[in-house]
């Protein structure tokens, strides 16, 4: 028997390097629903890459394309949606997608979020300083409190990468968590 989804779009935020996008792309397949990556996205619309962009319009301009294509999704039927570690700090940004949509966190430390962007090829614009441990701390710090506003919470250090998806599957079907 097939559970019921939620109505809305699952939108998963957190640091650079929580997984957003690895996750979404698993979540939405179980879900038979559409993914997308702002990144890329926005990447697709503007003909360059996320950092390139950053180095010529910077980050008010970015957030700007990011709270236009959120504009536009709000109608969209639903999706699994992948933002932007700095998405959430839009003002007003969560209420756009919800209700119905569900915000999920995907929670992971600074330090552990820094071991995973080592392994990455993708260039973080926003990390691009002498000090990217120390600029990884801080945003994790401005983002804290706006990470916490979302639905649920899912601790992707505590959980295998196959607990994860579970867990967001679970979420989209209306279910609390019990574990992360």
């Amino acid at each position: 028997m097939a559970r019921h989804q939620i109505d809305g779009h699952l939108v998963l935020v957190g640091l650079p390097g929580a997984g957003k996008s690895t996750v979404g792309r698993a979540v939405a397949k179980r879900l038979g629903r559409p993914f997308l990556d702002f990144d890329l996205e926005i990447e697709r619309r503007v003909g360059c890459s996320v950092a390139q962009y950053f180095a010529q319009h910077g980050e008010a301009a970015f957030r700007e394309r990011e709270v236009t294509l959120t504009r536009e999704l709000a109608a969209a039927p639903p999706m699994v949606l992948s933002p932007g570690g700095g998405w959430v700090t839009n003002p007003g940004i969560l209420a756009m997608l919800r209700p119905p949509g569900r915000i999920v966190h995907l929670k992971v430390s600074p330090e552990e979020a820094m071991r995973r962007i080592a392994r990455s090829r993708i260039v973080r614009p926003l990390l691009q300083e002498a000090d990217p441990e120390a600029k990884m701390r801080k945003l994790w710090e401005t983002r804290r409190a706006l990470y916490k506003e979302a639905d649920a919470e899912v601790d992707v250090e505590a959980l295998t990468s196959q607990q994860v998806t579970e867990s967001v599957v679970e979420l989209a079907h209306g279910g609390t968590l019990g574990i992360g």
